[in-house]
């Protein structure tokens, strides 16, 4: 931030907080942007993937008529987990998959790393945990030893920026069967994740699952949530 005070010419913090309280939209963002953490990488956490494909899947493919899968990656930084969620829908599927159609939004409060995510280009320490026929299927090698995504899967995924704490029927218009909203509490205090995990609970459509970082807790007496496994809960 020091970087951001010289820069305005600002002798100290004080100063700069003055400003940011008079919404001063293009400071909010960039105090945003150097306040958020973003370290993240391609198939996080794999048990989530795993039970993506061992159980919500099969679930959809026997119950679900509509054949539409509405997923959301509140949270989604640089585009990994999105990505990665529409490969492994992809992958399940194989050649049923054009029966299917997986609408993924992806919410970050960042501008930055939304426009990295949606640039889908990616060094290979990102990608090294996707298994090897996923790199070949989903990735295209591009100069400078970078990957990019392939167009069949940037598609599959809308980005908009968003903030967890604002209203969110726009947002939800369409419930969704899977939420993931991982490693973003740890910004709130409790009260405010207890808010922020009821108002994902009437994101989720009734049978529809909320995956959550495992460093993180749903409080069991604040939420209806179900708990099924860690960091995987279900709306019943």
């Amino acid at each position: 931030m020091s970087s951001v005070l010289d820069k305005m010419g600002m002798k100290n913090f004080s100063e700069y907080i003055t400003l940011i309280k008079k919404r001063d939209m293009n400071q909010i963002t960039t105090l945003i942007n150097k306040l958020t953490t973003n370290h993240t990488f391609f198939y996080r956490e794999d048990n989530h993937y795993k039970f993506l494909k061992e159980v919500i899947l099969p679930e959809q493919e026997k119950n679900n008529k509509t054949k539409i899968i509405n997923i959301w990656s509140a949270g989604c930084s640089s585009g990994e987990e999105p990505y990665t969620t529409a490969m492994a829908i992809d992958d399940y599927f194989g050649i049923r998959k054009p029966q299917w159609s997986a609408k993924i939004l992806a919410t970050d409060i960042s501008q930055n790393v939304l426009n990295k995510a949606a640039e889908a280009v990616y060094q290979e320490e990102s990608i090294k945990n996707l298994p090897p026929t996923w790199k070949t299927k989903y990735l295209k090698k591009i100069d400078g030893g970078k990957y990019q995504i392939v167009q069949q899967i940037k598609n599959e995924v809308q980005f908009k920026i968003f903030n967890l704490m604002d209203p969110m029927p726009i947002i939800h218009k369409n419930k969704y069967q899977v939420v993931f909203c991982r490693n973003v509490m740890i910004y709130f205090d409790q009260n405010t994740k207890n808010e922020l995990i009821n108002r994902l609970y009437e994101a989720v459509q009734p049978g529809g699952y909320l995956f959550i970082g495992h460093s993180e807790t749903v409080q069991r007496d604040k939420s209806n949530f179900k708990y099924i496994c860690p960091a995987i809960y279900q709306k019943v």
